[in-house]
């Protein structure tokens, strides 16, 4: 159990590595955008410690990849980020179930899975709060903690982190937002990039990370 009371299952959702970050194409190869991809991944994963992750995705790369770095693959089909994390957290929630005796996860924290200086997740996720880490412009939703069977509506994409905080006062909790340093970095185009202070993406070592 975390310092705050809960301790969240963790999810990233993580599109195929091949075509992730298509707009630093002028920035990157192909190959330099997969390792980047692959590499901010795994950061992420690592800033989870000792908190349970599993990864959203639908292709095998990336199940092969997480399985390899410790975590689980929850295997969700859907068009765009909105419904595969709709699926995910409703598919955490049919675990718990109703009257379930807490074996369950009752929270749930989404990361994304492209930030390179992602340190810990551990601390954010409080009981009956929706905890909100925005990006440096505070306009996306980098990190969000709340708890599972609230009826919340995501609402990823322009204008997220607003968004989000409405979403929470709809469904009755208490709103927290944390501005991290280190979360508040995510890298989609050649100025994110150049912001994060990142080099060209090396090669993966074996053991994955």
């Amino acid at each position: 159990m975390t310092a705050t009371g809960v301790t969240p299952t963790v999810l990233i959702p993580v599109k195929g590595f091949r075509l992730a970050k298509g707009r630093l194409a002028d920035r990157l190869s192909a190959n330099e955008r997969h390792e980047l991809a692959r590499n901010m991944a795994a950061q992420v994963v690592k800033a989870a410690g000792s908190l349970a992750v599993r990864v959203v995705c639908d292709n095998d790369e990336v199940a092969d990849w997480a399985r390899s770095a410790g975590a689980e693959v929850l295997w969700i089909e859907a068009d765009g980020l909105n419904p595969a994390v709709t699926a995910a957290v409703e598919a955490l929630e049919a675990e718990t179930g109703p009257g379930a005796d807490g074996a369950g996860p009752g929270h749930v924290l989404i990361a994304h899975a492209d930030l390179p200086h992602a340190e810990t997740l551990a601390g954010l996720a409080e009981a009956g709060a929706v905890t909100i880490v925005p990006d440096r412009h505070l306009d996306g939703t980098n990190v969000m903690a709340l708890p599972l069977g609230t009826g919340f509506d995501f609402h990823y994409g322009p204008g997220s982190f607003a968004a989000h905080c409405e979403e929470a006062l709809r469904c009755g909790l208490d709103l927290r937002v944390r501005r991290v340093p280190a979360l508040e970095f995510d890298v989609d185009t050649p100025d994110d990039f150049e912001a994060a202070g990142l080099d060209l993406p090396r090669p993966p070592d074996a053991s994955g990370g």
